[in-house]
């Protein structure tokens, strides 16, 4: 395997060596690419054994031994297995098959191959390891429950991939009949939740759907994290006073828009203006909104909530 990769390598090298424009760019270029793709790669592989570990623990420790359901694939497989004698461990993997191939023509193969290998990891996690059950308090299993295994959907979502593949079949549904994702898993949860107040009863159906809350903003809080980003966009004849106040007092960058005005408070204005966007963390909206009010008053200002950022100057700071 060594030898094959070295010889790639070498043939790598020598074909850049050979291409007589900028050949030690695209060598650097080549090494860098494959640099950034091996760190991906295990960043990516850590998230995975994260989400299968604490899902894991979520199902074996919590919810299988009080037979509780989440919901989704891994809903389906935690009913069969409370009804009849089949391992989870199996079902897990039997009732996401055919998601595998939705994920497969949906998506695309590298994540079809990382979710099946995600979901038989967390197969083998449940039926090797032994967790320990923690609690039979009702609240507890769904809200805990909840959880661990929302934090290990989150975990493996980050790392490219997913143990449940009901969100593949909601992406699949909603490009073919127009409806939103969020339609499909909410209508496939509520037919869950329907059959186990028939087959098992109403309170643990009622559990059943809080354990599913639970789990579902934990998913929320995993991938999006803790910070909360807010964009701003600002609307003044003070522009650029308001941009150097962004700049200088609360540090973060800003985006300036070459606009035109349509119609305000005193009537039809067609002037050319410049609008400024920014996006700071929620903790300094009210110092934001308070020095622009110093400047301008009379500013029109739009907030909306940013699920995360790349770059720029919001995750770190500028030097001073």
């Amino acid at each position: 395997m060594n030898n094959i990769l070295s010889r790639f390598v070498v043939q790598k090298i020598l074909g850049i060596e050979k291409n007589a424009k900028g050949s030690k760019y695209e060598l650097g270029k080549y090494f860098f690419t494959i640099k950034i793709g091996i760190r991906r790669f295990f960043i990516n592989l850590f998230f995975i054994v994260c989400g299968i570990l604490s899902a894991g623990f979520g199902l074996k420790s919590f919810l299988l031994p009080n037979k509780f359901i989440d919901g989704g694939a891994t809903g389906i497989a935690l009913l069969i297995a409370g009804l009849t004698n089949f391992q989870l461990s199996f079902l897990l993997i039997l009732i996401n098959i055919p998601f595998m191939f939705l994920a497969f023509k949906v998506i695309g193969k590298a994540f079809a191959i990382k979710t099946l290998l995600a979901i038989a990891g967390l197969a083998i996690c449940t039926a090797v390891i032994h967790y320990p059950e923690v609690t039979h308090d009702k609240l507890l299993v769904a809200v805990f429950g909840g959880f661990f295994l929302g934090a290990g959907i989150g975990f493996a979502v980050r790392g490219g991939a997913v143990i449940d593949g009901t969100e593949v079949l909601a992406i699949f549904l909603s490009k073919k009949f127009r409806i939103t994702i969020g339609d499909v898993i909410l209508l496939f949860n509520i037919l869950i939740f329907s059959v186990v107040a028939y087959l098992l009863s109403v309170e643990t159906a009622l559990y059943s759907i809080l354990t599913y809350l639970a789990a579902s903003k934990t998913v929320d809080f995993v991938i999006e994290g803790i910070e909360e980003y807010t964009g701003v966009t600002i609307i003044s004849h003070k522009a650029e006073t308001i941009r150097l106040m962004i700049i200088q007092k609360i540090g973060r960058g800003v985006t300036v828009y070459q606009g035109k005005r349509g119609f305000g408070t005193k009537g039809e204005n067609k002037s050319n203006m410049e609008i400024i966007y920014t996006v700071i963390t929620r903790l300094e909206v009210n110092k934001l909104t308070s020095e622009i009010e110093k400047i301008d008053p009379e500013a029109f200002v739009v907030m909306s909530s940013v699920k995360d950022t790349r770059g720029g100057m919001i995750k770190k700071r500028p030097l001073k």
